[in-house]
């Protein structure tokens, strides 16, 4: 069940339901940093929705009750096997977005930085993650505005339009 309001209220919802109904709801995303290095994942074949598609590091959706920085950390180790960094707050953002099967992400995150290095370990769960990759942020960006249809709608909206809210100075720095 995920934090969905529904008629002006929050309440518990089934993910599924939230996406097939383009509830707003509340998720997560996070970003692991080295430097101006960012960890993203390819999302796994068989999600159900943007299979194969590159993402930030994770994103996911809080548990009912569930604080958002405990929800990034959980997430992290279970789609990554990432545990012992400490997250830091960015911003908030919202967006809606169609990912595909007529489903939609009409959503309120809470977004989360994290410093670590290159060799930081990394042991996804396969039926999340197919596979990771470090990447400089401005290069991202450049490949998400070159081949937007390999990236996931929200990375894209991330970059085109909460770069700096995200990113801070570091977005200026290339």
């Amino acid at each position: 069940m995920v934090p969905a309001w529904v008629d002006g209220r929050l309440m518990p919802v089934e993910k599924l339901e939230a996406h097939q109904r383009g509830l707003r709801h509340m998720a997560i995303s996070v970003f692991v940093m080295c430097g101006a290095k960012v960890l993203i994942q390819r999302r796994a074949a068989s999600k159900y929705h943007t299979p194969g598609l590159w993402a930030n590091t994770c994103c996911t959706h809080p548990r009912w009750g569930e604080e958002a920085e405990h929800c990034a950390l959980r997430r992290l180790r279970e789609e990554l096997g990432i545990s012992g960094l400490v997250t830091v707050f960015a911003d908030r953002v919202e967006y809606r977005a169609e990912v595909g099967n007529g489903l939609i992400e009409h959503e309120v995150v809470d977004i989360f930085l994290a410093e670590a290095t290159l060799d930081l370990p990394v042991s996804p769960d396969p039926d999340e993650v197919w596979e990771t990759r470090w990447v400089e942020l401005h290069e991202l960006a450049r490949e998400v505005e070159a081949t937007p249809e390999r990236f996931t709608p929200w990375l894209r909206i991330y970059l085109a339009e909460h770069m700096e809210r995200i990113f801070g100075k570091l977005h200026l720095v290339q």
